[in-house]
């Protein structure tokens, strides 16, 4: 049965910076050797987690690359914005609006602190059910 994991965000350190924690989730994905994509919401998100996945850390070193080219396969974190197919992986962390549309074992949903984003995440919560996940939700 697949899952679906919510990351809940209250801690101050990543309300004010969501994307740190998508970067601790692939670091620990990286660690345990799951191949992962990192579905954005746009370019321009995509660019910034490519950014901060090179510096969140000065003593981690995370694989990582937009996704798009010939080295796809080979790499460990793929960083997806909309409009760009990829194979499914075993861990997909989801920062878009709606459910994916394929997936592998995990689904990690990030939701930040905004009551828009907390509606938006329970809609997703009933759609991972309907689809007969095992759904789960940790406050960070």
């Amino acid at each position: 049965m697949p899952r679906a994991d919510f990351y809940l965000i209250a801690k101050p350190r990543f309300s004010e910076q969501p994307l740190l924690l998508v970067c601790e989730l692939a670091r620990k994905a990286f660690a345990t050797q799951q191949p992962t994509l990192i579905l954005t919401r746009d370019f321009a998100q995509a660019e910034a987690l490519d950014d901060l996945l090179w510096s969140f850390d000065e003593d981690a070193f995370i694989p990582h690359q937009l996704a798009g080219d010939d080295d796809d396969a080979h790499t460990a974190v793929l960083i997806v914005p909309p409009g760009v197919d990829t194979p499914t992986r075993t861990l997909t962390i989801n920062l878009r609006e709606q459910c994916p549309q394929s997936y592998g074992e995990r689904v990690l949903e990030v939701v930040a602190a905004d009551p828009a984003e907390r509606d938006g995440s329970r809609v997703r919560w009933r759609e991972y059910q309907r689809l007969g996940f095992d759904v789960s939700k940790f406050d960070m």
